[in-house]
């Protein structure tokens, strides 16, 4: 989307030039004015400086070209001042060389300086022009008043202010959303490593594990070692249906999986289950993030505890993780906190809390609860 207005920015930033010179009809009257002049100098010089300030008119625009891009921003203030003096002096000479009908110029002025400044100054200015216009038109000889020249001084720069507003608007609208795009962006980067984190921190513990136990059972058990092994296999293409899953945009984890796999884990560990006979309790919206904070847990008593027993309880509201082991240590707290943080985010966008604390067993306690 950012790249469509970006490329209609673009375009119509190309072809201000001619938006402007269109505009350019009203600098009719100067030149038929200065081209019928009796005297030849003046002729002359009416239709140079006519056809000069036109050019200025138009070079300014095409100088403008990057104002209209989808990132407005304005020119340097002392070219700025360059550009708007040069056409007042030009105005001011094709003024002393046909007179009055020179003031029509203004109006180019004034809509330039609307482009050009930013609104305070630009208006203090303009208001200027229109001022300049009611009070030259009736000091100078041979000059009658033209107050409706000073109302269309105002009311064409009231126009091209609203335009340029809108310019800017539209820029800082596709700057914002140029900016939401990273942030999701950004998002979606650390939402794919939680997921990551979560996804392998518990398999890869527990082939680490199993791979330790299957090493101490090879000479002592080998049937058993062998065993061991098999699982390991299996547990590492279950990871990396895992992370193709996650790849894919496509995870789902589901508390009777995951308690499944939690038996499997601290037994292989050697630590004794005790898990809840069903999930029927808890409300089907709240399975998967249960289904997480099992599997973290789990990962955490299997890698930090030392545990003996571990208790995995269910109710409509809550899922706990606790163990018999050394409890919530330095170490193990600070080697578990990744896998927390991503937790306590998932609980906190269905509006749940993630406590830790000491079990009243002695050991590790991981509670979510969901109010």
């Amino acid at each position: 989307m950012s790249t469509r207005i970006r490329q209609i920015g673009t375009a119509r930033a190309r072809y201000i030039w001619l938006w402007a010179a269109v505009w350019l009809v009203y600098m009719v009257d100067p030149v038929r004015t200065a081209w019928h002049h009796p005297e030849p100098w003046r002729r002359i010089a009416g239709v140079t400086f006519a056809v000069l300030f036109s050019v200025l008119y138009i070079a300014g625009f095409i100088r403008l070209r990057s104002s209209f891009r989808v990132r407005f921003r304005r020119l340097d203030l002392a070219e700025n001042v360059l550009i708007i003096g040069a056409m007042i002096g030009l105005a001011v000479l094709l003024a002393a060389t046909i007179g009055q009908p020179a003031l029509g110029s203004m109006v180019y002025i004034s809509v330039m300086t609307i482009f050009l400044f930013p609104t305070r100054i630009a208006w203090t200015i303009v208001a200027g022009y229109a001022a300049l216009i009611v009070v030259v038109t009736r000091v100078l000889p041979g000059w009658h008043a033209d107050d409706n020249l000073a109302f269309v001084v105002v009311v064409s720069s009231l126009a091209v202010w609203g335009t340029v507003r809108l310019v800017e608007r539209n820029a800082q609208l596709d700057a914002a959303h140029q900016e939401i795009a990273r942030l999701a962006v950004a998002d979606e980067r650390n939402r794919f490593a939680r997921d990551l984190h979560d996804l392998l921190g518990h398999s890869l513990t527990v082939v680490s594990v199993k791979a330790e136990l299957a090493g101490r059972l090879v000479s002592m058990a080998p049937e058993r070692a062998q065993a061991e092994i098999a699982d390991i296999q299996r547990l590492a293409r279950e990871a990396l249906a895992d992370v193709r899953s996650a790849v894919g945009g496509y995870r789902e984890v589901t508390l009777g999986v995951e308690l499944a796999r939690a038996r499997t884990a601290l037994e292989s560990a050697e630590i004794e289950p005790e898990l809840p006979p069903t999930i029927d309790v808890v409300p089907e919206a709240r399975q998967e993030l249960f289904g997480w904070a099992v599997r973290e847990g789990v990962t955490n008593v299997v890698r930090h505890s030392g545990a003996k027993r571990c208790w995995i309880t269910l109710t409509p509201s809550s899922v706990a993780v606790e163990d018999d082991g050394t409890g919530p240590g330095g170490t193990a707290v600070e080697g578990a906190e990744h896998g927390l943080d991503g937790l306590r985010e998932r609980a906190s966008a269905v509006g749940g809390t993630v406590t830790v604390g000491r079990s009243p067993q002695g050991g590790f306690a991981l509670r979510v609860t969901v109010a």
